[in-house]
């Protein structure tokens, strides 16, 4: 008489450890990943190389004694991978909790974290995208500028320390909860719910970066134009008309350039700076 032994029932017998991951090896696993997530990038892979190198702990805990299962689990997560930083650490602490579960021997088949990383990565670099590059870049830069105006190195100081807390904090409390949710994570983030958040975040951050530009971006003509019998500047008539149109028109130019033309940032600033110069040179500016 034979019987069939699963995946799961070998490893339930082969495992080094039969304990829960401890807070010391969890936060291992999210330093691991979050601090050399783009250390080393392929256009294969992008940031699968990191997710292999954050379980290698993992593996030598609950594989040390199964080389066969150490191997699957870094060859799964060994595949292409690619989402916002940040707020993708939910997914490492989801799929770190879902590896743990296979790892004791529940009935959980190995293809499921690769599925929920699959499913997750798109909606969380969108979420991940409008809160970072959105809304919390933006507003940190605009309150360094407005610091470093005048050539006060503080400027720059405040902008590195601060997003040098944010960033890791968001990190650490993104993979936590990830870990605690589960599974559960993929009915919260997959759905019409992440759209409406990452809908939300978009205009939020537009509204951002529209008041970033209306008091950081200085631009005005010296023009001055007859009216009647008297003659008033150009900028003032503008500005009777639409206060800061010069600014927003720039700010325009620069979206349309990017988002039609799909122009890289350093062209545009290369045209801009094209722009202004003509522009001082014959007065226009």
């Amino acid at each position: 008489m034979t019987t069939q032994v699963s995946h799961q029932d070998v490893e339930k017998s082969t495992n080094s450890s039969n304990e829960k991951l401890t807070k010391r090896e969890l936060r291992q696993i999210w330093c691991r990943w979050g601090f050399t997530h783009l250390s080393s990038m392929s256009y294969e892979k992008l940031q699968a190389h990191a997710w292999a190198y954050a379980f290698i702990p993992f593996a030598n805990k609950y594989y040390k004694n199964d080389p066969e299962s150490k191997r699957r689990l870094l060859t799964r997560h060994s595949q292409f991978y690619n989402t916002e930083p940040q707020t993708g650490q939910l997914i490492n602490g989801v799929v770190t909790s879902i590896e743990e579960e296979i790892a004791l021997g529940h009935d959980v088949p190995e293809e499921m974290p690769v599925s929920v990383k699959t499913s997750l990565m798109g909606p969380l670099a969108g979420i991940g995208d409008s809160i970072i590059q959105g809304i919390i870049v933006p507003t940190l830069l605009s309150i360094a500028m407005v610091l470093a105006s005048g050539g006060n190195p503080l400027g720059p100081i405040f902008y590195i320390i601060t997003y040098g807390i944010i960033g890791p904090l968001i990190s650490y409390i993104s993979f936590k909860y990830g870990y605690r949710l589960g599974v559960k994570a993929v009915d919260n983030i997959v759905g019409e719910d992440a759209r409406r958040i990452t809908d939300s975040f978009n205009v939020l951050g537009i509204m951002v970066v529209g008041a970033l530009a209306a008091s950081t971006i200085v631009l005005d003509t010296p023009i001055i134009i007859p009216l009647g019998e008297e003659s008033r500047p150009l900028q003032e008539v503008l500005d009777g008309i639409f206060p800061n149109i010069l600014p927003l028109s720039i700010v325009l130019l620069s979206w349309w350039l990017i988002s039609s033309k799909q122009m890289t940032a350093t062209k545009v600033i290369l045209i801009l700076t094209g722009i202004v110069t003509v522009g001082v040179a014959i007065g226009l500016f």
